[in-house]
Protein backbone atom coordinates (compact mmCIF):
# COMPACT_ATOMS: atom_id res chain seq x y z
CA UNK A 1 0.00 0.00 0.00
CA UNK A 2 1.18 3.19 -0.76
CA UNK A 3 1.44 5.78 1.55
CA UNK A 4 0.84 9.65 0.84
CA UNK A 5 3.19 12.20 2.65
CA UNK A 6 1.76 15.43 3.57
CA UNK A 7 4.54 17.09 2.80
CA UNK A 8 6.65 19.32 0.16
CA UNK A 9 8.46 18.63 -3.29
CA UNK A 10 10.82 20.71 -4.42
CA UNK A 11 10.46 22.00 -7.60
CA UNK A 12 6.63 20.65 -7.21
CA UNK A 13 4.92 18.37 -10.49
CA UNK A 14 2.89 21.18 -11.54
CA UNK A 15 6.13 23.37 -12.29
CA UNK A 16 8.02 19.74 -13.88
CA UNK A 17 4.72 19.57 -16.12
CA UNK A 18 5.30 23.13 -17.37
CA UNK A 19 8.57 22.36 -18.60
CA UNK A 20 7.42 19.00 -20.00
CA UNK A 21 4.42 19.24 -21.34
CA UNK A 22 5.20 21.19 -24.31
CA UNK A 23 8.19 19.12 -25.66
CA UNK A 24 5.53 16.30 -26.81
CA UNK A 25 2.78 16.12 -29.98
CA UNK A 26 -0.30 15.95 -27.81
CA UNK A 27 0.29 19.44 -26.28
CA UNK A 28 -2.17 21.89 -27.43
CA UNK A 29 -1.15 25.03 -25.57
CA UNK A 30 -0.30 28.71 -26.66
CA UNK A 31 2.74 29.92 -27.07
CA UNK A 32 2.70 31.90 -23.89
CA UNK A 33 3.62 28.16 -22.26
CA UNK A 34 1.04 26.30 -19.86
CA UNK A 35 -0.71 27.70 -16.58
CA UNK A 36 -1.25 24.76 -15.31
CA UNK A 37 -3.71 23.39 -12.39
CA UNK A 38 -4.20 19.85 -10.68
CA UNK A 39 -7.73 19.06 -12.00
CA UNK A 40 -7.84 15.51 -10.70
CA UNK A 41 -6.81 11.58 -10.97
CA UNK A 42 -6.11 8.53 -8.98
CA UNK A 43 -3.58 6.38 -7.56
CA UNK A 44 -2.25 2.50 -8.35
CA UNK A 45 -0.41 0.39 -5.48
CA UNK A 46 2.88 -0.78 -5.96
CA UNK A 47 3.01 -4.30 -4.87
CA UNK A 48 6.84 -4.49 -4.17
CA UNK A 49 5.76 -0.90 -2.13
CA UNK A 50 8.48 1.02 -4.08
CA UNK A 51 7.19 3.03 -6.30
CA UNK A 52 4.25 5.82 -6.32
CA UNK A 53 1.96 5.28 -9.03
CA UNK A 54 -0.52 8.31 -9.70
CA UNK A 55 -2.43 9.16 -12.48
CA UNK A 56 -2.41 12.94 -12.39
CA UNK A 57 -4.81 15.44 -14.36
CA UNK A 58 -3.85 19.45 -14.88
CA UNK A 59 -5.88 21.36 -16.99
CA UNK A 60 -3.94 24.03 -19.18
CA UNK A 61 -5.61 27.25 -19.45
CA UNK A 62 -2.55 28.97 -21.57
CA UNK A 63 -3.94 28.68 -24.94
CA UNK A 64 -7.25 30.25 -26.58
CA UNK A 65 -9.40 27.44 -24.54
CA UNK A 66 -8.65 25.04 -21.75
CA UNK A 67 -6.93 22.01 -22.82
CA UNK A 68 -7.02 19.11 -20.00
CA UNK A 69 -4.42 16.25 -19.96
CA UNK A 70 -3.86 12.98 -18.49
CA UNK A 71 0.26 12.41 -17.22
CA UNK A 72 0.95 9.17 -15.25
CA UNK A 73 3.31 9.47 -12.88
CA UNK A 74 5.88 7.41 -10.99
CA UNK A 75 8.05 8.59 -8.32
CA UNK A 76 11.71 6.54 -7.60
CA UNK A 77 13.89 6.57 -4.97
CA UNK A 78 16.77 6.56 -8.04
CA UNK A 79 16.41 6.44 -11.41
CA UNK A 80 15.18 3.83 -13.69
CA UNK A 81 17.55 2.20 -16.11
CA UNK A 82 16.46 2.30 -19.49
CA UNK A 83 14.13 5.08 -19.32
CA UNK A 84 15.51 8.29 -20.26
CA UNK A 85 13.31 9.70 -22.63
CA UNK A 86 10.25 9.25 -20.27
CA UNK A 87 12.58 11.37 -17.25
CA UNK A 88 10.49 14.11 -16.62
CA UNK A 89 12.90 15.61 -13.47
CA UNK A 90 14.24 15.32 -10.07
CA UNK A 91 12.40 16.77 -7.07
CA UNK A 92 13.47 17.09 -3.21
CA UNK A 93 10.60 15.38 -1.65
CA UNK A 94 10.27 16.48 2.74
CA UNK A 95 10.23 12.85 3.97
CA UNK A 96 11.48 10.71 1.29
CA UNK A 97 14.39 13.33 -0.44
CA UNK A 98 15.24 12.86 -3.94
CA UNK A 99 12.83 11.63 -6.23
CA UNK A 100 13.01 10.26 -10.01
CA UNK A 101 9.57 11.46 -11.38
CA UNK A 102 8.84 9.92 -14.57
CA UNK A 103 6.12 10.04 -17.40
CA UNK A 104 4.55 6.15 -16.06
CA UNK A 105 3.62 5.32 -20.29
CA UNK A 106 7.80 4.35 -19.81
CA UNK A 107 7.65 2.89 -16.55
CA UNK A 108 7.31 -1.27 -16.71
CA UNK A 109 5.68 -0.96 -12.88
CA UNK A 110 3.27 1.81 -13.67
CA UNK A 111 2.37 0.13 -17.20
CA UNK A 112 2.54 -3.96 -15.36
CA UNK A 113 -0.45 -2.00 -12.59
CA UNK A 114 -2.30 -0.51 -15.18
CA UNK A 115 -2.75 -3.92 -17.06
CA UNK A 116 -3.46 -5.90 -13.94
CA UNK A 117 -6.26 -2.71 -13.39
CA UNK A 118 -7.78 -3.83 -16.61
CA UNK A 119 -7.95 -7.59 -15.69
CA UNK A 120 -9.58 -6.48 -12.21
CA UNK A 121 -6.75 -7.64 -10.11
CA UNK A 122 -6.59 -4.37 -8.96
CA UNK A 123 -8.35 -1.81 -7.29
CA UNK A 124 -7.71 1.96 -8.07
CA UNK A 125 -6.82 4.22 -4.84
CA UNK A 126 -8.21 8.00 -3.99
CA UNK A 127 -5.84 10.19 -4.97
CA UNK A 128 -5.36 12.16 -1.88
CA UNK A 129 -5.84 9.87 1.23
CA UNK A 130 -4.27 6.46 2.04
CA UNK A 131 -5.67 2.69 1.86
CA UNK A 132 -9.17 4.42 0.30
CA UNK A 133 -10.02 2.86 -2.76
CA UNK A 134 -11.34 5.32 -5.12
CA UNK A 135 -14.83 4.44 -6.76
CA UNK A 136 -15.77 6.81 -9.00
CA UNK A 137 -12.81 5.39 -11.22
CA UNK A 138 -14.95 2.69 -13.73
CA UNK A 139 -12.90 -0.43 -15.51
CA UNK A 140 -14.75 -2.07 -18.22
CA UNK A 141 -13.68 -5.50 -18.38
CA UNK A 142 -15.18 -6.66 -21.78
CA UNK A 143 -13.27 -8.07 -24.88
CA UNK A 144 -10.11 -10.63 -24.75
CA UNK A 145 -7.77 -11.28 -21.74
CA UNK A 146 -4.77 -8.89 -20.42
CA UNK A 147 -1.72 -9.69 -21.54
CA UNK A 148 1.56 -9.29 -19.03
CA UNK A 149 4.12 -6.62 -19.43
CA UNK A 150 6.56 -6.79 -22.71
CA UNK A 151 9.23 -9.80 -22.82
CA UNK A 152 10.86 -7.51 -25.08
CA UNK A 153 11.89 -3.94 -24.98
CA UNK A 154 8.35 -2.32 -25.12
CA UNK A 155 8.31 0.81 -26.76
CA UNK A 156 6.20 4.07 -26.28
CA UNK A 157 4.83 5.93 -29.25
CA UNK A 158 3.05 9.17 -28.82
CA UNK A 159 0.47 10.54 -31.17
CA UNK A 160 -1.93 13.55 -31.95
CA UNK A 161 -3.63 12.37 -28.45
CA UNK A 162 -2.40 9.87 -26.96
CA UNK A 163 0.72 7.59 -26.06
CA UNK A 164 0.47 3.76 -27.25
CA UNK A 165 2.69 1.58 -25.38
CA UNK A 166 3.29 -1.92 -26.52
CA UNK A 167 2.83 -4.87 -24.24
CA UNK A 168 2.50 -8.81 -24.04
CA UNK A 169 4.85 -10.75 -25.85
CA UNK A 170 6.65 -9.65 -28.08
CA UNK A 171 7.42 -11.82 -31.79
CA UNK A 172 9.48 -10.83 -34.82
CA UNK A 173 6.74 -9.59 -36.81
CA UNK A 174 5.52 -6.96 -33.93
CA UNK A 175 3.90 -6.57 -30.72
CA UNK A 176 0.22 -8.76 -30.21
CA UNK A 177 -1.10 -5.70 -27.81
CA UNK A 178 -0.97 -1.70 -27.62
CA UNK A 179 -2.25 -0.13 -24.56
CA UNK A 180 -3.55 3.49 -25.25
CA UNK A 181 -3.03 5.99 -22.60
CA UNK A 182 -5.33 8.87 -23.81
CA UNK A 183 -3.52 12.03 -23.10
CA UNK A 184 -5.72 14.71 -23.85
CA UNK A 185 -8.98 14.38 -22.35
CA UNK A 186 -12.56 14.52 -23.45
CA UNK A 187 -16.23 14.02 -21.61
CA UNK A 188 -17.82 10.22 -22.65
CA UNK A 189 -20.18 8.63 -21.57
CA UNK A 190 -19.36 5.20 -19.73
CA UNK A 191 -20.72 2.89 -22.65
CA UNK A 192 -18.64 4.80 -25.39
CA UNK A 193 -16.70 2.45 -26.58
CA UNK A 194 -15.99 -1.59 -26.56
CA UNK A 195 -12.86 -4.08 -24.79
CA UNK A 196 -11.12 -3.23 -22.04
CA UNK A 197 -10.93 0.71 -20.64
CA UNK A 198 -10.55 2.76 -17.75
CA UNK A 199 -13.18 5.71 -17.42
CA UNK A 200 -12.50 8.27 -14.32
CA UNK A 201 -13.06 11.84 -13.23
CA UNK A 202 -11.83 15.19 -13.16
CA UNK A 203 -12.89 18.71 -12.26
CA UNK A 204 -13.73 21.08 -15.18
CA UNK A 205 -12.26 24.97 -14.78
CA UNK A 206 -16.18 26.04 -14.11
CA UNK A 207 -16.30 23.40 -11.67
CA UNK A 208 -18.31 20.77 -12.99
CA UNK A 209 -17.39 16.99 -13.04
CA UNK A 210 -16.51 15.14 -16.06
CA UNK A 211 -15.72 11.70 -16.71
CA UNK A 212 -13.98 10.00 -19.47
CA UNK A 213 -11.73 7.45 -20.88
CA UNK A 214 -7.93 7.28 -19.66
CA UNK A 215 -6.94 3.93 -21.04
CA UNK A 216 -7.89 1.46 -23.18
CA UNK A 217 -6.56 -1.79 -24.44
CA UNK A 218 -6.07 -3.25 -28.15
CA UNK A 219 -5.59 -7.07 -28.14
CA UNK A 220 -4.21 -8.42 -31.46
CA UNK A 221 -6.21 -12.10 -32.15
CA UNK A 222 -3.48 -13.20 -34.01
Amino acid sequence: MAVIHRTTMSPGKLELLAGWLPLHPWYRGGSGGPQLSKAGGFRLDDPEGEVGIEFMVVTDAGGNDPVTYLVPLTYRGAPLKGAEDGLIGTSEHGVLGRRWIYDGAHDPVLVEQLLALLAGRTTAQDQNENDTPDPTVEVRTEGAGVPGCPTGPGTVTDTADASLVTVGPMMEEGPVSTLTVCRVLRPAPAGDGAGRRVLAGWSAPDGTRQHGLFAHLAVSED
